[in-house]
């Protein structure tokens, strides 16, 4: 809890800092583009408290993704279920964000992302009430209808890059885009750090309790927040395009996430699997409409192309990371290997990962001023590549994985930073929250197939053979360096 509480407290330095520095650049933001001009007017909050409840809001949602990771046997054990259904208290955040972040996206581009946000953040808070609640009474259904409504509250991240892109100076939005996007790992990597700590000191409930609190926070932060009129004549919501969307996400990472439980060749697995076949009707659908869901001539572009294929194979190597370290370190040493950690114990060896990624999120902008975006993310793929093929052969001790640790998580704040920024030059500003929204929903299917891969990988044994977790961190470091080559792709600017 303690990590948390420290990285909430340098936001608020952070934005602080960047509202004195921003004071001085007000008169230039006036003669830039209608959201910047609206944001230095000087009606409503500041710039910097602008950055810092977006920031917040980001961290939160992440928070939330990744908290019940390490301690899903403690809940199965709490709410009476096996090991199998306890899952679904990932699943259902992972369905629903998939589901809520490309539609509040578009929502936000074409309504105002103020109102969308709201609305996410509240879902947030009362999906966090309910798991704490739920969980406290030993209510299984209760706790994951509180997952769901906290994945409902993934359409935050597209939100944050829209109103930082109207709301922020522009000479200053390189920064806060950066940290925007390094706060999804920053984010999963705390969630990580704070459950074995938070669950026992208070209780397995007050995993909950944290999230709820900065949700209400950024409530009453972004209602502070002057939001300027949708555009005239704004186009209604593709209906049909979201309902095809939806269905082909909801079956893709169901089929991902539940595939290895249910068989990969069973009926549930293959039939879930052929409902995202519906994904064909959504593009013939968006490309027959006059006011389609998402542009697809967007995605078809090569620079958007390019980054999103780049952004399936690192949120593969990341998510494949956080699921096989906490795994083998609570490895019992009888083993012949692991640490028998405990819950508690794979928080704080996780803890040098989570700093990197806090210390490298800024080093990412004065980088790519100097080298490039693109540079940026793929030498920050490349490090990530030769950090996890670091893992497979350095792990016999657990200063190994602290170090091996901060190296991975300086390379995926470097990957995450810069994509953000290459990601908003890559779009006009009307499609930003679109655009960024499906990027993010990437993030999620890679790291579903990441996850699935190193399970499949590693095997079902409740102790598998060393050599497997060794075979796992070399195929993890193989995906990610196809993310480097992916990125190299993409032209400059």
């Amino acid at each position: 809890m303690w990590v948390m509480a420290a990285i909430v407290a340098g936001l608020a330095a952070l934005g602080r800092r960047f509202r004195q520095r921003a004071r001085v650049e007000v008169t230039d933001a006036r003669g830039g583009d209608p959201g910047h001009a609206d944001a230095a007017s000087g009606r409503g909050v500041g710039p910097g408290v602008v950055a810092v409840v977006l920031l917040a809001a980001a961290l939160a949602v992440a928070y939330a993704q990744a908290v019940v990771v390490t301690v899903l046997p403690v809940f199965a054990a709490r709410l009476h279920v096996d090991v199998v259904a306890v899952t679904w208290l990932l699943t259902a955040f992972m369905l629903a964000s998939g589901v809520a972040t490309p539609l509040a996206g578009r929502l936000g581009d074409l309504f105002g992302y103020r109102p969308v946000l709201v609305a996410c953040a509240g879902l947030l808070v009362v999906g966090s009430v309910l798991g704490a609640v739920a969980t406290a009474g030993g209510w299984f259904p209760g706790v994951v209808a509180g997952r769901v409504l906290q994945g409902l509250s993934g359409g935050v991240f597209p939100l944050t890059f829209g109103m930082a892109r109207r709301h922020i100076p522009e000479n200053r939005l390189p920064g806060v885009v950066a940290a925007l996007s390094a706060m999804f790992g920053v984010g999963g990597a705390v969630g990580t750090v704070c459950a074995g700590p938070i669950l026992d000191a208070f209780g397995i409930e007050w995993l909950f309790w944290p999230v709820a609190a900065v949700g209400v926070a950024v409530v009453v932060g972004i209602h502070a927040v002057p939001e300027p009129r949708p555009a005239a004549g704004a186009s209604s919501v593709d209906i049909v395009g979201a309902a095809l969307l939806s269905g082909t996400l909801v079956a893709l990472l169901l089929g991902l996430s539940q595939g290895r439980g249910w068989g990969w060749g069973s009926p549930p697995t293959v039939a879930v699997l052929a409902a995202a076949a519906c994904g064909a009707g959504f593009v013939a659908r968006e490309r027959g409409t006059a006011a389609p869901l998402i542009d697809l001539r967007l995605l078809a572009g090569r620079d958007l192309g390019v980054l999103n294929i780049a952004t399936l194979a690192v949120g593969a190597g990341m998510f494949a990371a956080v699921t096989l370290l906490p795994r083998f370190a609570q490895t019992p040493t009888s083993a012949g290997y692991g640490f028998g950690a405990s819950a508690s114990s794979v928080g704080f060896l996780m803890v040098p990962m989570a700093l990197g990624m806090v210390v490298a999120a800024p080093m990412s902008r004065r980088l790519a001023g100097r080298f490039g975006g693109p540079t940026v993310f793929g030498g920050g793929a490349v490090l990530g590549a030769l950090s996890l093929a670091g893992f497979a052969v350095l792990h016999a001790h657990a200063w190994q994985i602290a170090v091996v640790g901060a190296v991975l998580g300086v390379a995926y704040g470097l990957v995450f930073a810069s994509l953000g920024n290459l990601l908003i030059a890559a779009v006009p500003p009307a499609d930003t929250g679109a655009a960024t929204g499906l990027n993010t929903v990437l993030r999620t299917v890679g790291g579903a197939a990441g996850a699935q891969l190193v399970a499949v990988v590693v095997g079902a044994d409740r102790v598998p053979a060393e050599s497997r977790y060794t075979l796992a961190f070399a195929v993890s470091a193989f995906v990610v360096l196809l993310a480097a080559g992916a990125g190299s792709g993409r032209r400059s600017r």
